[in-house]
């Protein structure tokens, strides 16, 4: 158990998992039973791990960022990004013990013979995320690189990288990149000025400056560019995978030309890259890079939200842990009722998260297995959950800091290092602007709003009693609002708004239907659903007052209720 020593609690040792009941029950919900069978013992391996080593690597690694090397002592040209072993020993597990970038697309991983579903990878990220945020950049782009080469790029290319990119032998494995923003085209992907031309071999070489790369020394990278003469904007781009070094073993035509020195993430490597020649390969169909390249940020995002997610997890259990352990003015923080208040606004927060993230997984397996309505809602969920949940996390991992109090803003613990990668989330892979307007995008050109709004119906349906009273009339209102919204231009600047709404929304049904599923359930989760739709879906009056300490059980429970399990794992 963790040492709780002169009133300054400190969590080290505590089993992310079992101090966590409700992912248990969540999980069994969502996983069909054996498979929760056979990754339960996975599970808790890593929620020691992320109490334990994992959080001590991450701190340092933290600590200790990766160094450009350009040349070697002798002189002689060797670029490449030095690790920290911190560092590498995270990637071990991440890659290597946990398969968490392979079991997605092939079997073998935990020994299972079958590609694990998309919620097994999410799960035990969402517990890897709650020590270590950096290293899920380079693990989610090589999983959603692989996924993309897979699905667009020519067999032969597929052969050729498929399995160094899902290998668990860290000597063997190939890790995945993505290049492709430019100084002039961040959001802007149309700007891409990135150009492919072709060599007398007919090899296509990249020429141009990449301004922010993560994972700049990644042994495979997506990039987008514009083939020569093919014409200006998104629809003229095509899509290349570059390898770092080519058959013969020399180094391909590009450097790294200097790392960024960044808020957060510092312990994984982002650079900026000038391609020289490169020799890269055509990926898919020439002038439709634009729209393959979408499958892998979609990808990104969602995992993107896992992250965040997790980290208000993270930020939660902290929290929460404080404030069972230290006292003031003579009592528990627990027991002092704005703590209280501000406990429980976080924990509704990020129980929507965690539900808008293991649904999605849910509906993300349905898509990839031919359902056409749930590649729809995938295609609306998947920025509802990037613009809403990276946005919540910032909140989170303030107020968790603010509970630890001075101790917080101090580098020894966590709670600043959480603070500064929760920022990243909403400026990764399309700002919160960008994201919202692609929820906009989804609804008016592709009718995912009616898709989502028919599949949260019929879950309302399944929730049954568990669905709180006006939450229907909730949920009616903000799709309304939505298709308004995204229907004229002129409103634009609602469009976050709006998607808030249905984001709200959705995680509010999602969480009663969750409930109603429950074996044993207490009804915490509809009542989750029902602060969501009392404090984001209602008015109030903000000088009316109200009765803070109406849902104390629930907050009880959030609380104490991991204690019985966590002892008795001692």
């Amino acid at each position: 158990m963790p040492e709780i020593h002169r009133n300054i609690p400190d969590s080290a040792g505590l089993n992310a998992f079992r101090a966590d009941p409700a992912m248990r029950r969540l999980l069994e919900v969502y996983l069909d039973a054996e498979t929760f069978a056979a990754l339960l013992p996975h599970l808790d391996r890593m929620g020691g791990l992320v109490g334990g080593e994992l959080e001590e690597l991450a701190l340092t690694a933290d600590k200790n960022p990766p160094e450009l090397r350009i040349r070697n002592r002798i002189g002689a040209e060797d670029q490449r990004v030095e690790k920290h072993p911190a560092y590498e020993r995270l990637e071990y597990y991440a890659f290597g013990e946990f398969g968490l970038a392979a079991m997605s697309h092939r079997g073998g991983v935990f020994g299972r013979p079958d590609k694990l579903p998309p919620l097994a990878k999410y799960a035990l990220v969402y517990l890897f995320v709650q020590a270590e945020f950096g290293l899920c950049c380079p693990l989610s782009m090589t999983d959603s690189l692989t996924r993309t080469l897979v699905k667009f790029g020519d067999p032969e290319l597929v052969a050729e990288y498929f399995d160094q990119l899902t290998s668990q032998d860290m000597d063997l494995l190939f890790q995945g990149a993505m290049f492709m923003t430019e100084q002039m085209a961040g959001s802007d992907v149309g700007a891409i000025e990135t150009v492919a031309r072709k060599d007398a071999d007919g090899n296509w070489r990249l020429h141009g400056d990449k301004w922010f790369c993560s994972n700049p020394d990644a042994d495979l990278a997506m990039v987008l560019a514009r083939p020569e003469g093919a014409g200006e904007g998104t629809k003229a781009l095509s899509l290349f995978l570059l390898p770092k070094r080519l058959p013969d073993g020399t180094r391909n035509a590009y450097r790294i030309l200097r790392l960024k020195e960044k808020m957060g993430t510092k312990s994984m490597a982002s650079g900026e890259i000038a391609l020289e020649g490169a020799v890269a390969h055509l990926v898919g169909d020439p002038g439709q890079g634009f729209k393959q390249m979408t499958d892998m940020i979609n990808m990104s995002r969602l995992a993107n939200g896992v992250r965040s997610a997790g980290m208000m997890r993270r930020s939660v259990a902290e929290a929460m842990f404080i404030a069972r352990n230290r006292t003031a003015f003579g009592k528990r923080l627990a027991d002092l009722p704005l703590m209280r208040r501000q406990l429980l606004k976080m924990l509704v927060t990020a129980e929507q998260g965690r539900s808008m993230v293991f649904h999605t997984a849910r509906v993300l397996a349905r898509a990839d297995a031919g359902d056409a309505a749930a590649a729809k809602v995938l295609r609306i969920m998947t920025p509802l959950l990037k613009f809403r949940t990276c946005r919540d996390a910032r909140k989170v991992a303030g107020d968790a800091m603010e509970v630890r109090g001075g101790c917080g803003y101090i580098e020894e613990f966590s709670d600043a290092r959480v603070l500064r990668d929760a920022h990243l989330g909403s400026i990764w892979e399309g700002t919160s602007n960008i994201v919202a307007l692609d929820v906009a995008r989804a609804v008016k050109r592709e009718g995912a709003l009616v898709a989502l709004r028919a599949h949260l119906e019929a879950l309302a349906e399944e929730a049954g009693n568990m669905l709180p009273g006006g939450l229907d009339d909730a949920l009616a209102r903000a799709c309304d609002y939505m298709e308004a919204v995204a229907a004229d231009r002129a409103r634009e600047g609602e469009v976050r708004q709006a998607a808030s709404a249905v984001y709200n929304a959705a995680s509010a049904v999602i969480m009663a239907w969750e409930d109603a599923r429950m074996t044993g359930a207490s009804g915490d989760r509809s009542r989750l659903a029902g602060l969501v739709l009392q404090h984001k879906l209602m008015p109030r009056d903000p000088l009316g007052g109200g009765d803070t300490e109406a849902d104390g059980d629930l907050l009880d429970r959030a609380l104490y209720e991991a204690k019985p399990m966590m002892e008795a794992a001692e």
